[in-house]
């Protein structure tokens, strides 16, 4: 069978392009890029990245060109993608008969970049930082933060050993990798097994203990965390929020505290699934007065899941992602941009690139005030917030827009998150292991404070509008 030169180019610059590729036999068998083989693990922690199992689909990542066996005069079936951007092809083709090219043309639907936008994936987890560079670039992902944490790992020698993956390559503020329109930063995912855990991105150093809690006593504190991550602009984000806990059950934790007192930053949405529906829970949170933006992740780990498959949208002309996403000027989404904007006495929404099909709702109070196909309208509601989403089984959501400094669903907000705060104060009570009291009673002050705040008029800051 020869080896074909593929290269794949995009219309609009006529650079290579780097895409997620798959060319496939009538008979079902996968024709695999050189370097590659059609088999792979699939499984967490084992060798990510590089290529994809989407469903049944194998896919490979290819840096714009690749060499790959195909046999001539046989129909193929030819998929590429590069992210959203891009109008992705699904064709049948056919090779001449000692043809050894092959030139395939990309077009694009829409560019988020020079609309002043920039498209993150804030977690990922065990890929290397060069695969991770490549499928950036593919999936038209600008920044991909490279999470590093505690795993436990079975050795060949049959014990199990605690690791941390990727932390001697810790670049906090500062690119390991970049490339043209796409970087890779590595940052630390801090976690406890009741009290919640948070991804602490954009910091300057790495924040210690990774893990505390189990054998290591409770001597600390997710508000610790934050407070470090803070001190030279770091990101807080809540990850795993209002999951209830298998030790305890517990749905806040510290985590909910730490959102109460002003020290979380933004709250994840990710592309993995969850035993309880998180938008309920943010609602009360927004409800509460607590206007904390969405962050969109893959939360990667294995080969079955797609860099960016949920992604966060931040509006950041200047490139400054962080602040963009503090002021929430960002949105969630599985796919397209969700805009969203108030313009006189009218809330508007709609997806870039225009995806007629899809559902979009405007959101207020936690209720839904109008939905259309591609895009939604409404007057602007007696209402404390507003947001728009994505309908169905989408992912897309934007940061709300207060509108009004009385939030009057408060008080039934507060109904809901005061029960999570108080099973907090007796897990502290009766579970919690500390070896200094004075810590004990530092964690059941955060609790008197959260609780404290939840019965006070919240107050907010307006972002500026994204136009």
């Amino acid at each position: 069978m020869p080896t074909v030169h593929v290269r794949v180019t995009a219309a609009d610059t006529g650079e290579a392009l780097p895409v997620r590729l798959r060319l496939v036999r009538t008979d079902g068998r996968e024709c695999v890029p050189l370097g590659y083989y059609a088999d792979f693990p699939t499984q967490r922690h084992e060798d990510v990245g590089g290529r994809v199992r989407v469903g049944h689909e194998r896919w490979y990542y290819i840096d714009g060109s690749c060499e790959i066996p195909l046999p001539g005069g046989e129909p193929l079936r030819l998929q590429v993608a590069a992210g959203p951007d891009y109008q992705p092809r699904d064709e049948m083709l056919t090779l001449g008969t000692g043809q050894l090219t092959l030139r395939l043309v990309l077009h694009r639907r829409w560019n988020h970049r020079s609309a002043g936008w920039m498209a993150l994936d804030l977690r990922c987890h065990d890929i290397t930082p060069h695969l991770a560079l490549l499928e950036a670039a593919a999936e038209g992902l600008d920044v991909v933060q490279l999470l590093a944490r505690r795993i436990s790992f079975l050795s060949q020698d049959g014990h199990t050993y605690d690791i941390i993956p990727h932390l001697a390559a810790f670049s906090g503020q500062h690119p390991l990798l970049s490339r043209p329109q796409s970087q890779v930063y590595v940052n630390t995912l801090n976690e406890h097994p009741v009290l919640g855990r948070l991804a602490l991105l954009h910091a300057h150093r790495p924040i210690f203990p990774l893990v505390f809690g189990e054998d290591a006593g409770d001597d600390w504190s997710l508000g610790d965390w934050c407070d470090q991550c803070h001190r030279k602009g770091g990101l807080t984000v809540w990850v795993d929020a209002f999951e209830a806990t298998t030790l305890a059950g517990l749905r806040g934790g510290d985590a909910l505290l730490s959102a109460l007192l002003g020290q979380l930053d933004a709250i994840e949405v990710s592309a993995q699934p969850r035993h309880t529906p998180l938008m309920p829970w943010v609602y009360h949170l927004w409800n509460a007065g607590v206007l904390l933006p969405l962050i969109g992740t893959s939360a990667k780990e294995s080969n079955r899941q797609v860099l960016g498959q949920v992604r966060t949208y931040a509006y950041a002309p200047d490139g400054d992602w962080v602040a963009a996403i503090k002021t929430r000027q960002c949105c969630v989404s599985d796919g397209p941009l969700l805009r969203l904007q108030q313009d006189g006495d009218r809330i508007c929404a709609w997806t870039e690139p225009r995806e007629e099909h899809a559902v979009v709702e405007l959101v207020a109070d936690g209720e839904v005030i109008a939905r259309g196909a591609g895009q939604a309208t409404a007057a602007v509601p007696a209402a404390s917030w507003v947001a728009a989403r994505l309908g169905g089984h989408r992912v897309g959501h934007t940061a709300p827009i207060p509108l009004r400094a009385e939030f009057s669903r408060r008080e039934s907000a507060a109904a809901y998150l005061r029960p999570l705060i108080e099973r907090t104060r007796e897990w502290i009570v009766s579970h919690g292991r500390f070896s200094q009291p004075q810590r004990r009673q530092a964690l059941l002050d955060r609790v008197a404070a959260a609780l404290a705040r939840l019965e006070q008029p919240p107050s907010f800051t307006s972002p500026t509008p994204t136009g």
